[in-house]
């Protein structure tokens, strides 16, 4: 959107032609930023409450560099960039310092969910608390990047790590943690059984993330994606192996869902 259009709505909006409502449903629907390899969406936080987000594999240091750079002169503080591996996070800190230092003061990589951040987390401002709990410490590089994506939405997040079944009393032990979260994500390989039982425990929804920790016939997290989609706890719902960013990214529209 040009902004001859942008003031053409304004005054729209002034005289009263436009509602307010129609005027945020146009400019939602505006901006990106071609750079060729890419199209940054400006607007996507103003358009679906949740800024874009980088998913870093499969992309060069020079292009995460080029899309988080394009991302924070449109306007957004708070840059996640995930599944990016130490060489490459130093490579994209060695680009964005050349560019430009203090941005690069600005940035940091989380060595265990291999993700870089870039305006550092936001302010908690949900309704209440995203409760991360895991199987098992294999599991945290899935864990963590469930956590992280929650606290760039916005949440307050609790982690409750190595709370597997093969020792229940330590999930039993933090009750009263599940009792008042807004949303819980269950990390698990193996079996996948801490899911089903998370989700007997609380009264919010649960999402189960299955990952591909485990020996021959857990099939790469497969046996724990079917055990969890199979649960007979209520409520529950699963993201892909592996996917702690979905998972984290659904706890945390829960916990900001609004009531009125």
């Amino acid at each position: 959107m040009e902004r001859s259009e942008l003031r053409q709505l304004m005054e729209a909006v002034a005289s009263g032609a436009t509602s307010v409502d129609d005027a945020v449903a146009q400019v939602g629907m505006a901006p990106f930023e071609d750079l060729g390899y890419a199209k940054p969406d400006m607007h996507r936080g103003m358009r679906t409450g949740a800024s874009e987000v980088i998913y870093g594999a499969g992309k060069t240091a020079e292009q995460i560099v080029g899309i988080m750079v394009a991302l924070a002169n449109g306007g957004q503080r708070h840059v996640l960039c995930t599944r990016v591996d130490a060489h490459k996070a130093r490579d994209v800190e060695g680009l964005i310092r050349e560019q430009d230092l203090q941005r690069a003061e600005g940035l940091t990589y989380y060595e265990v969910p291999q993700a870089l951040v870039l305006g550092g987390k936001p302010k908690a401002n949900g309704n209440g608390s995203v409760v991360v709990a895991c199987a098992g410490t294999s599991d945290l590089y899935c864990a963590e990047e469930a956590a992280l994506t929650a606290e760039m939405m916005g949440s307050n997040v609790t982690r409750l790590y190595d709370v597997g079944v093969a020792g229940l009393h330590r999930l039993l032990s933090y009750g009263d943690v599940l009792q008042k979260a807004s949303a819980v994500v269950a990390v698990a390989g193996m079996e996948g059984a801490l899911a089903s039982v998370v989700g007997g425990l609380c009264a919010c929804p649960v999402i189960a993330c299955p990952t591909s920790v485990g020996y021959g016939a857990s099939f790469g997290g497969v046996a724990a994606l079917l055990a969890m989609l199979n649960s007979c706890s209520s409520g529950t719902s699963v993201v892909n192996i592996d996917n702690g960013y979905g998972a984290g990214f659904q706890a945390a529209l829960i916990d900001h869902a609004r009531t009125s």
